[in-house]
C-alpha cells in the first residue's frame, strides 16, 4: 500500500496510523505524485491512498498512471474540500473511493479494509476465471494427459480415480472398463529431432480425435517415446442407455485407424502404423496392457502403416516376453522428486521402487536396471549442485561393493538422505547470509532510504519474499527491525554526542525534525531532549 500526500504530516500520520493495523500489508510512502510514479514503476501496489490536490502531479494524474500500469490497484482519494469534478472523474473508474480528511482515521480504515476484502475477493470471482478462460483449458488439457500418462505408466488407477476425472473434466466413466491403441511414427529422415517428432505426435493425435470424437469417448496422449495412445470408451447407446458396445466399438476402430493411416499419409506426409487392444481392460491394469501392445509393435510383421494390428489382451502372459515392468518412468520420477527438494515424496517411491527387487519378486535384471537408474540420478544431481562432491562416484556405480540388493539399496537411500540434508543447510545457508548482509547494509545506510523495493535491489530478491523471509529468519518484520536500528543508533548519539537533536534525526533517517521527535517519542515515552538530559544525568551520578 502506497500513501501519497504533499503534505508531510499528513503522509506520516497516515503511515504510522496504518502500520498499527493488522492487515498483511507493506506501507510506503511518497510526498509527491512524480515520487509515487517512481514506487510505482518499480513495483506493484494492490492499494494507493492518494490527495487530490498537489502541484505538479495531482492526484487525478497519478490515477491515470496507475490505470495504464496496474489495473487491479485500489484509490482511495483523500481531499480537504468538496471538489464534485475531480470527484465525479475518480468515481468513473472502478475501484476508487473518495474521501474527505474531515472524515477521520475510522472512515479510512473502514475504507482500506474493504478494499482488501475487494482484493481477495476478486482472486475468486468468476470474473477472473472467465478471463483466464484460454489459459485454464490448456493448463486443464495439460493436466489431464499428465494424469493418463500417470495411469498408464504408473499403474494410478486408484478409489480417487473417479473424483479425479469429475475435476479434471476427463468424459470416461470410471466404473466402465475401456479400450487402448498405440500408434507408431515413421518420419522422414530429416524431420527426426524431439521437436518434429513431437510436433508430429500431436498432429496426429488431434487429427486422430476429430475421427475418433462422434462415436467414441476418446483421450489421446503422448508417451515418453513420442509416440501417440489413445484410451478409448464407447458411447451408450441411443435404444439403451445402459448398453456398453465395446465389441462393435473395437470394429469402429479397426476402420477408423486405418482412415487415420490414410490420412496421416496424404495430409501429414507421416507413416502411422497403430496396434490396437482387441478387447477391453481395467483400468487398473492399464500398465501391463500397453506394455503388451508396445511388444506387439515392436514384434509386427512389416512396416504395420497399411495395418491395424490387434492384440489379444486377455492372454495367457506366459506367451509374453515382457514378464515384468521396467522401472524407467518411475525412476525418473524419482529424479525429479530430487529436483525438486521433495524428500518424503522421493523417500516413499524409493521404498515402493526397490521392495520388489530386495525381496526377490523380480528378478535380478529389474533390480540391476532400477540400482543403476537411481544411482545415475543421484550422480547426475550430485555433479550439478553439489560442490562438495558429497557422493562417491566409484562405489556409486558399483554393485559388487556390497554383497546383497538390501545393502545395495540401503546405500542409495543413505546417498539420497545426505544430498536432501546438503541441499536444507544449502537453502538455510544462503537465507541467513542474504539476512545478515541486509542488516548490514541497514547499518551502514541508517540515513537513507530503506524502503522493502530498495533493500530487495540489493540482493536481487522480490520484495514481497524478502519481507516474508526476514520475519522467517529474524521474527521480527522488516520494517520493525529497521524502526529498532534506527532507535538505537539514536539513542546511542543522543548520549554520545553534542549534535543537534535535528541533526541526529537527520542521520538515523528523517528529514523533519518534528518527524523525528514523534517517532522517537512513540518509540521511547519521551522526546529526543527529554532522554538526552536524563541520560546526562545518569553520566553525572555514575561518574560522582
Amino acid at each position: 500500500m502506497l500513501i501519497v500526500d504533499d503534505e508531510e504530516i499528513i503522509t506520516d500520520g497516515l503511515y504510522e496510523v496504518l502500520s498499527k493495523l493488522t492487515l498483511d500489508l507493506d506501507l510506503y510512502k511518497a510526498y509527491s505524485g512524480e515520487e509515487a510514479l517512481q514506487w510505482l514503476r518499480r513495483t506493484r501496489f494492490d492499494i494507493v491512498i492518494s490527495d487530490i490536490a498537489m502541484p505538479e502531479m495531482d492526484g487525478l494524474a497519478l490515477m491515470d498512471e496507475i490505470r495504464s500500469n496496474w489495473p487491479n490497484c485500489k484509490l482511495i482519494f483523500l481531499t480537504g474540500y468538496h471538489d464534485f469534478e475531480s470527484m465525479y472523474q475518480a468515481i468513473q473508474w472502478p475501484g476508487v473511493r473518495y474521501l474527505l480528511k474531515s472524515e477521520g482515521y475510522n472512515k479510512l480504515i473502514d475504507a482500506v479494509g474493504q478494499a482488501v476484502s475487494e482484493i481477495e475477493e476478486e482472486l475468486k470471482t468468476a470474473d477472473l476465471l472467465q478471463k483466464s478462460k484460454e489459459s485454464l483449458s490448456a493448463l486443464e488439457a495439460l493436466a489431464s494427459g499428465n494424469y493418463v500418462r500417470h495411469l498408464l505408466f504408473e499403474g494410478g488407477a486408484d478409489e480417487t480415480m473417479g473424483e479425479n476425472f469429475k475435476r479434471l473434466n476427463i468424459a470416461f466413466n470410471p466404473d466402465l472398463p475401456v479400450l487402448i491403441a498405440l500408434g507408431s511414427l515413421s518420419l522422414a529422415e530429416s524431420r527426426r529431432s524431439y521437436a518434429d517428432r513431437q510436433e508430429t505426435a500431436l498432429k496426429v493425435k488431434l487429427l486422430a480425435d476429430s475421427y475418433l470424437g462422434e462415436k467414441t469417448r476418446s483421450l489421446g496422449v503422448i508417451d515418453r517415446y513420442g509416440d501417440p495412445v489413445w484410451l478409448v470408451q464407447p458411447l451408450p447407446s441411443p435404444s439403451d442407455s445402459h448398453e456398453i458396445g465395446f465389441e462393435k466399438t473395437v470394429t469402429f476402430l479397426e476402420g477408423t485407424f486405418e482412415l487415420i493411416q490414410d490420412a496421416c499419409r496424404e495430409s501429414l506426409a507421416v507413416k502411422l502404423s497403430v496396434t490396437l487392444g482387441a478387447e477391453e481392460t481395467a483400468w487398473a491394469s492399464l500398465p501391463r496392457a500397453y506394455d503388451k501392445l508396445r511388444e506387439h509393435e515392436h514384434l509386427r510383421v512389416g512396416d504395420g502403416t497399411r495395418m491395424v494390428q490387434s492384440v489379444r489382451l486377455r492372454e495367457a502372459d506366459a506367451t509374453s516376453r515382457m514378464r515384468w515392468r521396467f522401472p524407467g518412468e518411475k525412476a525418473e520420477m524419482l529424479a525429479a522428486h530430487l529436483e525438486g527438494g521433495r524428500r518424503a515424496e522421493f523417500l516413499g517411491l524409493f521404498d515402493e521402487l526397490t521392495r520388489p527387487a530386495i525381496d526377490g519378486s523380480r528378478p535380478s535384471s529389474y533390480a540391476a536396471e532400477l540400482y543403476y537408474s537411481i544411482s545415475l540420478a543421484l550422480l547426475s544431481y550430485s555433479n550439478r549442485w553439489n560442490e562438495q562432491g558429497q557422493l562417491p562416484a566409484g562405489s556409486l556405480m558399483q554393485l559388487d561393493a556390497h554383497p546383497s540388493w538390501q545393502e545395495r539399496f540401503d546405500s542409495l537411500k543413505t546417498a539420497a538422505k545426505d544430498l536432501f540434508a546438503v541441499r536444507e543447510r544449502g537453502e538455510q545457508s544462503r537465507a541467513i547470509t542474504a539476512i545478515d548482509k541486509i542488516c548490514s547494509f541497514i547499518d551502514e545506510h541508517i540515513a537513507e532510504d530503506l524502503s522493502l523495493v530498495r533493500l530487495a535491489d540489493e540482493i536481487h530478491l522480490n520484495p514481497s519474499y524478502l519481507s516474508r523471509l526476514f520475519k522467517q529468519e529474524r521474527g521480527v518484520k522488516l520494517s520493525e527491525y529497521i524502526e529498532d536500528a534506527r532507535f538505537a543508533k539514536a539513542k546511542d548519539r543522543l548520549k554520545n554526542t553534542d549534535n543537534k537533536i535535528a541533526e541526529i534525526g537527520m542521520s538515523v533517517g528523517y528529514e523533519a525534525a518534528h518527524s523525528f521527535t514523534r517517532v522517537f517519542k512513540k518509540w521511547s515515552g519521551m522526546s529526543p531532549q527529554e532522554f538526552r538530559e536524563q541520560a546526562g544525568m545518569k553520566k553525572q551520578t555514575s561518574n560522582r
